[in-house]
C-alpha cells in the first residue's frame, strides 16, 4: 500500500527534470518544487519536507553547498538528502556524502531506481523518527515517574509534622532562586527543585510527639530530631540518579553550619556541599517567616536580618550575598505562597 504521508522536495533548475520526477513520484507523495538552492533553502525551512532530491549543478549555489546549508540548520538538518546528478558528475560522490547527502541517483532517472531509492531512505528516515519519538515519550515517562516520586517524598517527609504541605516547595522555590543567582547552570537549577523538595524526607522516621511538640525538646528529643538528616540521607541514596544524590546529600547536610557547629558531621566552610548550603538558607528563611508549635512568624525583615547575620558563622557568606541581591524576588515569592495559603491552595 502507498505512503501519501511523507512530503518531498524536488530541487533543479531545469524544467524537464522537474516533470520527470513529478510524474514518476506524484502518485505516491506530496511533492514541492525549487528552482535552485536559495528557493530550496526557504520552502525546506518552512514546508519541513521528508526528503530533498536535490539537483548538484544549479546557478547559483550548488546542490552541495545548498546542502551544507539544510544540515547547518536545526530546523532542516535532519532531513534525508538524496543528490540527482548526470554520469558525469559521480566522480564528486564523496563531496555529496561529506555534505551531508545520504544517497546519489543519476541522470536520465530510471522510475523504478528512483521510487526504490526514495522509499528506501523515508523508511529509515520514518524508523528513526518513530524511535526518537519513543525515546521521547518514555524520557517524559520516567521524568514525570521521578516527579511524583518527588512529590511522595516531600510529603512523607512532614506527614507528621506541623508543617503544612507548601513547606517543601516554599523553600524549594527559594532554592531555585538562590541557586540561580550564584551563577548555576540551568540544568542544575532545574534539579536543585526538585532535590530541595526531598530535605526533610528523614522526618518520616521522627515521632509525631517530637515534630509537633510546642515547646523545646529535650536532650534526648533533640538526639531523636537530629537522626532525621541520616535517615534522609539512607532513603534518598538507595537511588544513584543525579537527582537523589543531590537529594541525598541535602538531606544529610542542610543542618551542616559554615563555622563547623552544624549536624551530623560537624562540616565546616566549603566542605559542606553548596547544594545543601543553600537550602539551608532558604530552609530558615521559610521557618523563621512561618507559624511554628513552638513561635509565631517572623516579619520578613527581621527574617533577613537573622540570615544576614548568620553569614560567616551559620551560612555560606558567598550564598547570602546571592541571597540578598534578589531579595525583592524572595519577597515576591513570600507574598506568592502567602495568597496560596491563603486561597487553601498549599503546593
Amino acid at each position: 500500500m502507498t505512503d501519501t504521508t511523507f512530503n518531498i522536495l524536488i530541487v533543479d533548475d531545469e524544467a524537464g527534470n522537474r516533470q520527470v520526477m513529478r510524474q514518476i513520484l506524484k502518485d505516491s507523495y506530496k511533492l514541492f518544487f525549487a528552482t535552485d538552492g536559495n528557493e530550496a533553502l526557504s520552502i525546506a525551512e518552512k514546508a519541513k519536507p521528508d526528503m530533498i532530491l536535490l539537483d548538484v549543478m544549479m546557478p547559483g549555489i550548488d546542490g552541495y553547498e545548498t546542502c551544507r546549508r539544510l544540515k547547518g540548520n536545526t530546523d532542516t538538518e535532519d532531513i534525508p538528502v538524496i543528490f540527482i546528478t548526470s554520469l558525469a558528475e559521480t566522480g564528486d560522490e564523496s563531496r555529496g556524502f561529506e555534505a551531508g547527502g545520504v544517497d546519489y541517483i543519476t541522470k536520465p532517472v530510471s522510475p523504478p531506481v528512483l521510487l526504490h531509492r526514495v522509499a528506501a531512505h523515508l523508511e529509515i528516515f520514518n524508523q528513526k523518527r518513530l524511535c526518537e519519538e519513543i525515546i521521547k515519550n518514555r524520557t517524559k515517562q520516567l521524568q514525570e515517574s521521578q516527579e511524583s516520586a518527588v512529590f511522595m517524598l516531600g510529603d512523607a517527609g512532614h506527614f507528621n509534622d506541623s508543617d503544612t504541605g507548601s513547606h517543601v516547595w516554599r523553600m524549594a522555590s527559594y532554592s531555585v532562586e538562590i541557586a540561580r543567582a550564584c551563577a548555576w547552570p540551568v540544568e542544575v537549577v532545574e534539579m536543585i527543585a526538585l532535590a530541595a523538595a526531598m530535605h526533610d524526607t528523614g522526618k518520616i522516621g521522627v515521632p509525631g510527639s517530637i515534630l509537633r511538640k510546642p515547646g523545646k525538646l529535650d536532650a534526648e528529643e533533640w538526639k531523636v530530631m537530629m537522626a532525621h538528616t541520616t535517615v534522609g540521607h539512607s532513603i534518598l541514596s538507595k537511588s544513584n540518579t543525579p537527582l537523589f544524590r543531590m537529594s541525598a546529600d541535602i538531606a544529610l547536610y542542610h543542618h551542616e553550619k559554615w563555622d563547623g557547629t552544624g549536624y551530623p558531621k560537624g562540616l565546616k566552610g566549603k566542605d559542606i556541599p553548596q547544594s545543601a548550603a543553600i537550602v539551608a538558607v532558604a530552609d530558615v528563611f521559610d521557618a523563621l517567616t512561618m507559624i511554628r508549635p513552638y513561635k509565631e512568624a517572623w516579619p520578613v525583615d527581621k527574617a533577613l536580618d537573622e540570615i544576614k547575620k548568620g553569614a560567616g558563622a551559620h551560612f555560606d557568606p558567598h550564598i547570602v550575598r546571592c541571597f540578598f541581591d534578589i531579595e525583592d524576588e524572595i519577597r515576591r515569592l513570600k507574598e506568592f505562597w502567602d495568597e496560596r495559603e491563603k486561597d487553601g491552595n498549599p503546593q
